[in-house]
């Protein structure tokens, strides 16, 4: 017999798969538009003129940041739903003057991540509470990026990048790296802990990417951990066996599989 939270499990994997499927509606209407606008400017311009045309960039792509189009640590965007409204954000029960330690037990080996819950309370508490129910244990990272920005990014249960928990968290600590520069971005540092998101604020679920070697990003992901010197060890070796196929974004070479995940108090 399915048990309830089972249920709305499943209904949680099957919104993201719908989500998904409009998102990349989404792009082929883009990308259809734009190849309009792209006939239209040439005939203007090979009659003489000149026309300003404002052109949307998808993927959580920004006018003056250095990141290429999907070069950010995304999820899919999540909509309300029926199914959603029956898994809110959990109640906040984590001590918010403690530090908490994160535990990821993977074939690659172990790494600990270390959390302040008085700097992020919400994503801390959501992060206890999928770890309490094992929702991690036996998930794939998913993704690894060589290019551009440097993470290894797990917490898709599905191991797609289209899962998540159901619900969202607000973003947390977003000036803790500074402010950002004249191109839109701050430095997050090797052995950063930061969630992912759609893009928008207040989209974080359970997705999370581990930076391995100094990276620039706009100051719009929560920085919520630091790994131990152990854990960045293991992920920057997942990090050299580099890419599926040898691309510079896709899943690890190396696969990494979380066995086990606990989040305790310190």
């Amino acid at each position: 017999m399915v048990s309830s939270d089972q249920r709305r499990r499943q209904l949680a994997r099957e919104k993201y798969v719908r989500q998904q499927q409009r998102r990349e509606e989404k792009r082929r209407k883009d990308r259809r538009r734009n190849t309009v606008v792209a006939a239209v400017l040439a005939v203007v311009l090979a009659s003489g003129g000149a026309v300003y045309v404002s052109v949307a960039l998808s993927d959580g792509s920004k006018k003056g940041s250095d990141n290429a189009a999907g070069d950010t640590p995304t999820t899919p965007a999540p909509s309300p739903s029926e199914e959603e409204s029956e898994n809110p954000e959990p109640k906040l029960t984590v001590d918010q003057k403690a530090s908490y330690d994160m535990a990821l037990k993977t074939n690659a080996g172990d790494i600990t991540i270390a959390m302040d819950a008085s700097k992020t309370p919400r994503t801390v508490n959501s992060f206890k509470h999928l770890a309490d129910k094992k929702y991690f244990d036996g998930s794939k990272c998913h993704r690894l990026t060589t290019q551009n920005i440097y993470v290894l990014q797990c917490g898709d249960p599905q191991g797609t990048g289209t899962g998540g928990p159901g619900y969202t968290i607000p973003d947390e600590n977003l000036d803790a790296l500074g402010k950002a520069g004249s191109d839109g971005s701050v430095t997050f540092p090797a052995g950063t802990v930061a969630m992912a998101n759609t893009g928008q604020p207040g989209t974080g679920g359970s997705q999370f990417f581990l930076v391995y070697k100094d990276t620039k990003l706009p100051p719009t992901y929560t920085p919520f951990g630091k790994i131990d010197a152990a854990g960045l060890k293991a992920v920057q070796e997942v990090a050299a066996a580099g890419v599926e196929g040898g691309a510079g974004d896709g899943a690890p070479k190396k696969a990494v599989t979380i066995e086990k995940a606990t989040v305790t108090k310190k």
